[in-house]
């Protein structure tokens, strides 16, 4: 076999390959948001994932128990959430201007009646689910959803997309310590990519983790609670947009120090002002359960339950902040994780790879030196999880 014979044969390869890059590329361009979610669901569900490991050896078995036990029941309550805020937020524009903006009842098969009765609390707590457990009634909505072509194609769409992320966080789970050290045996030169890869690592549990987990919790909490206030509030006391000030809280808890205060304290004071205003200061007692439900159940409840697994913070605030507004605008919905997630790779190559590659020297990444082990670097082995199997 000629040289020319050998080149022609490599080269045919490159080519085979660089089509299937972009092959690759062009499904995770189409389906990024699908892909970036999974990957904050299996950083939500990795701490437990390590904690079920310890009772339940088997790996695939204590994946699925983290995936299908904890976060899809979180999943679908956060997506009920939304619901409820799409709602509000659906009479609060029509309110305003006589058209429903935000109107969830576009979506092709959607029952305004009932998509009113399951969104709204008091309906939920004064319903006779008894009725619905008939012979019948399991008999009509079969039928409804036969008919509802729209409606199925939505919900089936919506469902793959679902399957698509839990089964990609459920292998990661299961497999990631496996394929981590896939590359690091096979890819890794001098333990740059093993020091690189750690020190993301860290920091993506502590954004996914840490921060974004946090605001979905606090704001799935906070819809739920304030629109149960709700159902007990006196006359003219009920908190203004109860659905959207909880997701409001969530998102504010991204801000740190003062975080969610700064929805509901002008919230509190507001709604003590117009009782004073009515003088009707007999509801100054709800006003006192709002912000006693605000401070326990919707702020410090949360922050306690996710404090002790946030670790490993080494980016800077203002550029987390700036990643957190300026993903969504560029990216949509899930620009808040793929932003983040941007931020962290770029910062983590300029501080462990960057230095090396303009001086033209060999990189000693934190992994291999112990000279560049340093107080509050990115990464220091022994601070930071190892995957298990």
């Amino acid at each position: 076999m000629s040289l020319s014979e050998v080149d022609r044969g490599r080269a045919t390869w490159w080519g085979v390959g660089a089509i299937l890059g972009i092959a690759v590329l062009y499904v995770l361009y189409t389906f990024i948001g699908t892909f970036v979610f999974s990957f904050f669901i299996y950083y939500a569900t990795r701490p437990v994932y390590k904690r079920i490991r310890r009772r339940i050896p088997q790996p695939s078995v204590a994946a699925g128990v983290a995936i299908f036990a904890l976060a899809l029941p979180a999943l679908l309550l956060f997506t009920y959430a939304l619901l409820v805020v799409a709602t509000q937020l659906a009479e609060l524009a029509e309110e305003a201007d006589g058209a429903g903006v935000f109107d969830p009842t576009q979506i092709p098969g959607v029952d305004e009646e009932l998509l009113g009765s399951v969104t709204s609390p008091e309906a939920l707590l004064a319903l006779d689910w008894g009725r619905f457990l008939t012979f019948e009634t399991v008999g009509t909505v079969i039928g409804s959803f036969s008919g509802a072509f729209d409606t199925v194609a939505v919900l089936g769409t919506a469902l793959i997309h679902l399957f698509v992320m839990l089964a990609l966080a459920f292998y990661l789970l299961r497999d990631g310590g496996r394929l981590s050290r896939y590359f690091v045996r096979y890819a890794d030169e001098g333990g740059v990519i093993e020091a690189y890869g750690r020190a993301v690592d860290a920091d993506y549990k502590s954004i996914f983790f840490g921060n974004i987990l946090n605001a979905i919790l606090t704001g799935t909490i906070g819809v739920i609670v304030y629109s149960l206030l709700n159902v007990f509030a006196p006359e003219g006391a009920a908190i203004p947009a109860a659905a959207l000030v909880g997701l409001l809280a969530g998102v504010a808890s991204l801000i740190p120090l003062v975080g969610m205060k700064l929805v509901y304290f002008p919230v509190a004071i507001y709604m003590a002002g117009r009782a004073v205003a009515l003088d009707a200061t007999g509801t100054l007692w709800f006003v006192l359960a709002f912000a006693l439900a605000s401070f326990v159940v919707v702020d410090t409840i949360p922050d306690l339950v996710l404090r002790p697994y946030v670790s490993g913070r080494s980016l800077h605030v203002g550029a987390v902040m700036l990643a957190y507004t300026l993903g969504p605008l560029m990216f949509g919905w899930y620009g808040i994780f793929l932003m983040p997630m941007l931020l962290v790779l770029v910062v983590h190559f300029v501080r462990i790879v960057l230095p090396e590659l303009i001086n033209g020297t060999e990189i000693k990444p934190y992994a291999v030196d112990p000279s560049y082990l340093t107080v509050g670097g990115p990464f220091v082995y022994g601070q930071n999880e190892t995957d298990e199997e």
